[in-house]
C-alpha cells in the first residue's frame, strides 16, 4: 500500500494553449484539483514553491484554503526554500494552516534549488553568517523552525501584559500539536538525506538528485533512501519515518493522452548540471499504456522503498485533465502494483 498524491509546480502563463493564464487561475485551480483528488481517493495534494517566478509562491494561504475545502487529503509542500524564510513567522503560519486543516499538513522544506534571480534570498533580507554558505543558512533556519514547533516556551513574558498570560515562558501561537513530526526535508544528496534523518525529519526525494556513482536514477535514489533509514535508526528516533519520491507518470488511455505524452514513451534518465559544480541525474518520464506502466514501475527500486508517491502534474492543462491523469493511475495502475 502506498500514499499517492500529486505535486504541482503551479505554473501560469498567458500563452494561447495554457488553461492557467494568471496567478489567480493557478491558485484557484490548485484548490479545485485538491478537492477533485480527494474525491478520486488520492492521498495528498502537494505544491512546489518558487520565488520571482510565474508559479505558486506564498504557500500558506493556499494550504489553508485547501484545508478548509477538504476533509481527508494530506496537504503539503515539495518544497519551501528555507533560505527565504523567517522560521518564527513560518511556524505561526504553519500552525494556523495546520489547525484549519485538522492536522493534515505535511511540510516539505529544503535548502532550495537554482532560481530565477541571483541570490534571491538577499532581497528578502537574509545573508549567510560570516564563513557560512546559503545552504548553511537554510539548514540553520530549518533547525530554528523545528525547535519552535516543539511547542516549548522560550520568550520572557511582559510583567505588565495587555492580556493575561499563562504561567512560565511563552511559546509561539497558534501551536499545532504533532506538526513537528510532519516536516520533510527535500534532499538532493545522500549526505543531506542523512542530515535530515539526524534532525528527525521525513525524507522527500524528487525527480533529480546529485549524481553519486553513475547508476540509474532509481537505483541511486533507492540508495539514498536506505542511507536515510540507516541514519534514522542510528539517531534513535522512536517513530517510523516517512519517505516520498516524485515521478512523472502518465497512463496512456485516450487519444488526448497519446497526443500529449505519447512521445515520452522512450524517455531515459538525463545527466546535467544544476550549477557550475553540481552534476545531477534527472529521472525519466514514464508514459505508456497501463499494462506496460505496471511492468516498468515494478522495477523502480526507489518507488519500492518509499511509502509515498507524488505524481507531478502538468497543471497548465487544466483541472479536468489533471484529475483524469490521477484517476488513470489510481484505477488502472496502482491496484495492479499492490499500491491500492
Amino acid at each position: 500500500m502506498k500514499n499517492i498524491g500529486f505535486l504541482s509546480f503551479g505554473h501560469w502563463s498567458e500563452t494561447p494553449h495554457s488553461q492557467t493564464r494568471t496567478a489567480s487561475d493557478a491558485l484557484l485551480q490548485a484548490v479545485d484539483l485538491a478537492v477533485a483528488a480527494e474525491e478520486l481517493g488520492a492521498d495528498g495534494a502537494y505544491f512546489r514553491v518558487h520565488h520571482f517566478a510565474r508559479q505558486l509562491t506564498a504557500p500558506f494561504p493556499l494550504l489553508a484554503a485547501i484545508g478548509a475545502r477538504t476533509e481527508r487529503i494530506e496537504i503539503g509542500t515539495g518544497v519551501i526554500d528555507m533560505r527565504y524564510e523567517n522560521p518564527m513567522y513560518m511556524a505561526e503560519d504553519a500552525g494556523a494552516a495546520d489547525l484549519i486543516a485538522g492536522g493534515r499538513l505535511q511540510l516539505g522544506i529544503s535548502r532550495g534549488s537554482p532560481e530565477q534571480v541571483i541570490d534571491g534570498w538577499r532581497y528578502f533580507g537574509y545573508r549567510p553568517s560570516e564563513g557560512d554558505t546559503d545552504a548553511d543558512m537554510a539548514r540553520r533556519h530549518a533547525e530554528v523552525l523545528l525547535k519552535v514547533l516543539e511547542g516549548e516556551g522560550f520568550a520572557q513574558p511582559n510583567p505588565h501584559p495587555m492580556f493575561p498570560n499563562p504561567p512560565g515562558l511563552l511559546r509561539l501561537e497558534p501551536h499545532s500539536e504533532g506538526l513537528r513530526d510532519r516536516i520533510w526535508w527535500g534532499a538532493g544528496s545522500n549526505a543531506t538525506a542523512v542530515w535530515a534523518a539526524e534532525q528527525g525529519m521525513n525524507l522527500m526525494s524528487s525527480t533529480l538528485k546529485n549524481d553519486e556513482g553513475g547508476a540509474p536514477f532509481h537505483v541511486q535514489q533507492a540508495e539514498q533512501i536506505r542511507a536515510f533509514r540507516k541514519a534514522w535508526t542510528e539517531a534513535g528516533w522512536q517513530r517510523e519515518p516517512r519517505v516520498s519520491v516524485s515521478r512523472s507518470i502518465f497512463a496512456l488511455t485516450s487519444d488526448l493522452d497519446h497526443a500529449y505524452f505519447g512521445s515520452d514513451g522512450d524517455s531515459t534518465d538525463k545527466i546535467g548540471y544544476i550549477d557550475a559544480d553540481t552534476k545531477a541525474i534527472f529521472g525519466r518520464t514514464y508514459a505508456a499504456e497501463p499494462d506496460v506502466l505496471v511492468e516498468q514501475l515494478a522495477g523502480d527500486e526507489a518507488i519500492a522503498e518509499a511509502d509515498t508517491l507524488l505524481l507531478t502534474v502538468p497543471n497548465q492543462l487544466g483541472v479536468d485533465y489533471n484529475a483524469h491523469v490521477l484517476e488513470s493511475i489510481l484505477t488502472h495502475v496502482a491496484p495492479a502494483l499492490g499500491w491500492r
